[in-house]
């Protein structure tokens, strides 16, 4: 990281470019929260946690889609190969976020016609393992290119992480820096920030049940990631104003994601998934929006694995993702 004299701010949600390198697209991810960093055995992962590339991934691809919000379509491409037994194994993957058709207007408000936007990220990662240490270290490497209407951006990014696994241990921990870049070319002059995070995460298999969990603590470059949701405010009958406070508790359970994963050796498994600050900035007053509930499964068939999620953001609002994973190499 010290390798990088870049700009780093740690703002998060919004006040960044190019966020769509932090919205998950694997199916399996987003079941389990959308923030999982410990999935060892899954093409997708190292889109998130480059440390997790291994030679068991040769070979693997995978597809996945997801009609998001509003209209916007939200993709990636994963694809492993493993090179040889002494280089290891390279990654790749396409990701992409189509904002569809969108109205245009100018300064005052009067439309002058339709435009379009998207995001693109073609990213190549690697890892190699400690020598004899149980610990691995990855890397990703990201072009990007962002499109509104006639306006374009492009810029790089990086990704380190550093995971400790071992296939005879029940757990796995990793820690992981995200999206340490910059601007080469910028929309209109001014170069913007990346949104740059730091997360932990950790996995845990208990010996008798076959239940798998998994928990992140996310958003460890900003420690108050807190914001007073306008819907738990209050006003008097004087009109005065008063907004939500949120406490150290509020604020400390923002940054964390659990998930588990039922039967995850089987061949049909269940998922479950909780993301505390989701929840809390979706909320309404007096209503059950059930928002940061997510919840999947996912099917293995010969050389095929399908995995689907269900990811509920607000009462009027919620998204289906799709996964389709082929290893290659079985018949």
């Amino acid at each position: 990281m010290f390798l990088f004299s870049l700009s780093i701010n740690s703002q998060i949600g919004g006040e960044n470019v190019y966020q769509f390198l932090n919205v998950s697209t694997s199916a399996r991810q987003i079941a389990l929260g959308g923030e999982v960093l410990t999935l060892i055995d899954d093409v997708n992962q190292p889109i998130w946690n480059p440390s997790v590339i291994n030679d068991k991934m040769d070979n693997q691809i995978s597809a996945n889609y997801s009609s998001y919000l509003a209209g916007v379509n939200v993709g990636s491409l994963s694809y492993a190969r493993l090179i040889s037994r002494r280089f290891g194994t390279i990654h790749g993957s396409i990701k992409y976020l189509d904002y569809g058709t969108l109205i245009g207007s100018d300064e005052q408000g009067n439309e002058v016609g339709n435009f379009n936007a998207n995001d693109l990220a073609i990213s190549i990662g690697y890892a190699i393992n400690l020598p004899w240490t149980n610990l691995y270290f990855g890397a990703n490497i990201k072009l990007i290119n962002s499109n509104i209407s006639n306006f374009t951006s492009t810029g790089f990014a990086t990704d380190f992480s550093l995971l400790y696994y071992s296939p005879f241990k029940s757990y796995a921990f990793t820690i992981v820096v995200r999206n340490l870049g910059t601007q080469i070319k910028t929309f209109n002059g001014t170069y913007e920030n990346l949104p740059f995070k730091v997360a932990i995460g950790a996995s845990y298999q208990l010996e008798y049940v076959p239940l798998r969990w998994y928990l992140t603590l996310d958003n460890l470059q900003k420690w108050n990631i807190s914001v007073a949701n306008p819907s738990e405010q209050t006003t008097d009958l004087e009109g005065n104003v008063t907004k939500e406070k949120i406490g150290f508790v509020g604020n400390s359970l923002r940054h964390f994601v659990v998930g588990a994963e039922l039967f995850p050796e089987s061949v049909i498994n269940f998922r479950l998934g909780y993301n505390f600050r989701k929840a809390a900035e979706l909320q309404l007053q007096n209503v059950r929006t059930f928002g940061g509930i997510s919840l999947g499964f996912g099917i293995k068939m010969n050389n095929l694995k399908f995995n689907y999620a269900y990811s509920k953001f607000h009462s009027a609002a919620n998204t289906s993702t799709f996964s389709l994973q082929i290893d290659l190499n079985r018949r």
